[in-house]
């Protein structure tokens, strides 16, 4: 705090023009995020008006929920993304709560986030420390029809579990991360499991996120022949 009881005339007119500058700033900054917000609406309606029928769109939530609220206090945050989301109209498909990988198993704050997320929305959650690998966080997120993302990352792979009316995986790299691309016999395997479970599911949601090289590309095509075949 500067004392302006000793300030001379000049010292108090540069300290008015740092705070009219700091003022500014401020609101360059926010005409910045308010054009940020802006863009993403106007993304959102034109991905909505484009063609292309049975198309859907997954959505990754925002990190300010996953990563800054760590799932707290997340009513708010959560409401006012939907909201956006929801521009998508019938193309909104899955959206996807990627958690940090310091986030440790916490029952009640995944209980209490759970209870936000509204309803008529595929939810799924990709938990990346094993912590959370457990029957009983299965079992709260088979309560509230909430998918438990099946990701495949060479650090920290994640079991097969099925806690939601549809499945949802990501493959994140078979030779590190977001890198190398996936043999016939891994496909095979995971091909394998989803037939055991495609039946009683409405949907199965699969991403490759290993594309460097434009692997993902080919390794979705193959997978999904082998679904298909």
């Amino acid at each position: 705090m500067t004392d302006l009881t000793c300030a001379s005339r000049e010292e108090l007119l540069e300290i008015i023009a740092q705070q009219q500058a700091q003022i500014a700033a401020l609101l360059v900054r926010v005409e910045e995020l308010e054009a940020q917000v802006q863009q993403l609406q106007e993304e959102i309606r034109r991905l909505r008006s484009g063609k292309g029928g049975g198309v859907e769109f997954a959505v990754k939530a925002s990190r300010f929920i996953t990563h800054l609220k760590r799932l707290r206090d997340a009513q708010a945050p959560v409401a006012t993304f939907m909201q956006r989301a929801r521009l998508l109209g019938e193309k909104l498909g899955p959206v996807l709560y990627q958690l940090p990988p310091s986030l440790q198993r916490d029952d009640q704050r995944l209980r209490d986030f759970l209870a936000v997320l509204p309803v008529g929305v595929e939810h799924v959650i990709e938990f990346r420390h094993s912590s959370w690998f457990d029957d009983a966080v299965f079992d709260l997120l088979w309560e509230r029809g909430v998918a438990f993302c099946m990701a495949d990352h060479p650090s920290a792979p994640a079991p097969f579990a099925i806690t939601a009316p549809f499945a949802y995986l990501r493959f994140h790299g078979s030779q590190g991360a977001y890198q190398g691309s996936y043999g016939d016999e891994d496909l095979r395997v995971w091909a394998s499991r989803l037939r055991l479970v495609a039946p009683r599911l409405k949907a199965v949601y699969a991403y490759f996120n290993n594309d460097a090289y434009a692997a993902a590309v080919g390794d979705a095509r193959r997978l999904r022949a082998m679904l298909e075949s």
